[in-house]
C-alpha cells in the first residue's frame, strides 16, 4: 500500500514569489510583494514558518523573479529556521506554470507541494496528501470558501472531490469555493509543462487536467491574500490567531 504520510510524499515545497505586484506598487514599490510586512514579519517568513513548524517540510525552493536579489539577500544561503532554502530565479517572467517547471529542477520529491507567495490559508497538508494518494491524482488543489469570488474565480467539484470546472473571476454569489493557491502536483505533470515558456497553472495546466485526475480538497479555515492595497490592509486582522506559536526558535 502506498503511504499517505505527508513526509513520504513530499518533504519539499515551492513558493511562487516572483510576481510583479503591480497593484501594490504605490504602497510597497521598493520591495517584492512577498516581503511586505504583515503582523510584524515579512509575509514570506510566515509561509516558511508554517512549512517548517507545522508541515514538516525541510527544503523550500523560492521561485523568484521581480526584485529577486532582495529575497535572496534577506534569507541568505544558510539554513533558516531549520529549512534549507534554494532559489529558482526567472530571468524573464514565466507565469506560475513556467516558474514551477523551472523550480522542479531543484527538487527530488515524487510530488511538488506548491504555494503562492502572496496568500495564506489554513490548509491541512495531511488531508491534501491523503486525497492525492487515494485518488491517484495528477494534481490536488486546496479550496477555500470566499465571500467575493469575483477576485479569485470559483471552482466546481463533485461529491468525490473531482474538479469539474473553473469560473474565473465570475460574478457568482458569495460563499463559492476558490482556488487557495496551495497545490500538490505529480512530478510527471510538472514535466509536461514546456520549459522556458510563459505558462499559467490556473489558466492552462489545471483546466487541461479536468477529467484526467484533477481533484480538490475543501477547507474550512481562513484565506488571506495581500494582492491589493485593500486586502493587505486587512491581512493582519484576518490572520489574528492563525499565527500563534509560529516562531523561529
Amino acid at each position: 500500500m502506498t503511504s499517505t504520510n505527508a513526509a513520504d510524499q513530499t518533504d519539499e515545497a515551492v513558493i511562487l514569489c516572483g510576481g510583479l505586484g503591480t497593484r501594490l506598487r504605490d504602497v510597497v514599490g521598493d520591495r517584492p510583494k512577498s516581503l511586505v510586512e504583515v503582523s510584524g514579519r515579512p509575509f514570506l517568513e510566515w509561509l516558511l514558518l508554517r512549512l517548517a513548524k507545522r508541515d514538516g517540510i525541510r527544503h523550500v525552493i523560492l521561485a523568484t523573479g521581480h526584485l529577486a536579489e532582495m529575497i535572496e539577500h534577506h534569507f541568505g544561503h544558510q539554513p533558516w529556521c531549520g529549512l534549507t532554502l534554494s532559489y529558482s530565479h526567472e530571468s524573464k517572467p514565466l507565469g506560475t506554470g513556467g516558474a514551477v517547471r523551472l523550480a522542479a529542477t531543484l527538487t527530488q520529491s515524487p510530488n511538488l507541494f506548491v504555494l503562492n507567495g502572496d496568500t495564506y490559508c489554513d490548509y491541512d497538508l495531511g488531508r491534501i496528501v491523503e486525497a492525492h494518494v487515494t485518488n491517484t491524482a495528477a494534481a490536488t488543489l486546496w479550496l477555500s470558501r470566499v465571500n467575493d469570488p469575483r477576485r479569485f474565480g470559483s471552482v466546481v467539484i463533485d461529491a468525490q472531490g473531482r474538479i469539474l470546472g473553473f469560473h474565473e473571476k465570475s460574478a457568482a454569489k458569495g460563499g463559492q469555493l476558490a482556488n487557495a493557491g496551495v497545490y500538490l502536483l505529480r512530478r510527471n505533470v510538472v514535466s509536461t509543462i514546456p520549459s522556458d515558456q510563459v505558462v499559467s497553472l490556473e489558466l492552462e495546466v489545471f483546466p487541461a487536467l479536468i477529467g484526467k485526475g484533477l481533484y480538490g480538497v475543501e477547507g474550512s479555515g481562513s484565506f488571506v491574500d495581500i494582492g491589493t492595497p485593500e486586502s493587505l490592509e486587512r491581512a493582519s486582522d484576518a490572520l489574528d490567531g492563525e499565527l500563534d506559536g509560529l516562531n523561529c526558535d
